[in-house]
């Protein structure tokens, strides 16, 4: 069992906890990119703004607590997210997509808060063809009890299933607990928890608000809270070793050089609806 600590990152001006990946754990599973954003209180004229930008070889997952994000993206796509609901981009062989903040949310106060992950896409379909899925809140199962309230946001838990597709075994949960909550977590061959809010224990291991313990035994571990807390549990299959550039994931580097290259050409689609661009040299 380890135990990681997010390192602080600024998206413009959106503060990030970024979990994965950590200098001493590159994956969690399919997992090889964890973003904590905010809670942030944005002011008027202030926000989310994140230009356009290119990704091959991952999907993005975007779920909110707090706040709504407009995402747009190089097919199309035009998709307001809100709590509660996910957000499914495969980039494939190659998409371009946004995320701002409406000009109406823009004119007043609010809090934004959220989390954004990628999956590695199995070698067979790094390059397949670049897609975007919608899921309402009210289409992902969730299993409640007096202690606790599980959303399954990607894969199968507690005998529910997601709607989400997946190209490999994968598991996404959001936990809200209560003080005293006890109950094995799902067998998986990798899995981790990342602590939102709270204070619980992974069996026996403490851990608090900001840290993730990341978990190898395929045998049931207990989960036990001893406050009110807020996890969010990830696992899955591991892939075969990713290389990371930039937005670009690949299980061949030569294939992130030619994405860079591709983006300086403006070899990518645009983003319909949206003429900013995010250039490499502004990225950090």
């Amino acid at each position: 069992m380890q135990i990681l600590s997010p390192q602080s990152v600024q998206l413009g001006e959106l503060p990030i906890r970024r979990i994965l990946p950590h200098p001493t754990q590159a994956q969690v599973g399919p997992w090889i990119f964890f973003d904590h954003f905010g809670p942030v209180e944005f002011k008027p004229d202030e926000g989310v703004n994140v230009l356009p930008h290119p990704h091959i070889g991952l999907a993005t997952v975007t779920f909110l607590f707090e706040g709504a994000i407009v995402h747009r993206d190089s097919l199309g796509n035009h998709q307001v997210i809100e709590p509660g609901a996910i957000n499914f981009m495969v980039a494939g062989k190659g998409i371009a997509h946004s995320e701002r903040e409406s000009s109406r949310d823009k004119q007043r106060k609010r809090w934004v808060h959220g989390l954004q992950l990628w999956l590695a896409l199995p070698e067979a379909q790094e390059s397949i063809a670049p897609s975007f899925a919608h899921y309402a809140a009210a289409d992902l199962p969730v299993h409640a009890t007096k202690a606790a309230r599980i959303k399954v946001l990607i894969g199968e838990a507690y005998g529910l299933h997601s709607p989400v597709t997946t190209f490999s075994p994968t598991l996404y949960l959001n936990m809200l607990l209560e003080p005293g909550a006890r109950f094995d977590l799902p067998i998986a061959p990798e899995l981790a928890l990342y602590v939102i809010e709270g204070d619980v224990e992974v069996a026996g291991t403490s851990l608090t608000e900001y840290q993730l313990c990341h978990v190898t035994a395929m045998e049931p571990v207990q989960l036990k809270s001893n406050s009110q807390a807020h996890i969010i549990c990830i696992g899955g299959e591991p892939l075969s070793k990713r290389h990371m550039a930039w937005n670009f994931v690949a299980s061949d580097p030569a294939r992130l050089e030619q994405a860079m290259l591709d983006w300086q050409q403006q070899q990518f689609d645009p983003v319909v609806g949206d003429d900013g661009r995010l250039d490499l040299m502004d990225s950090d």
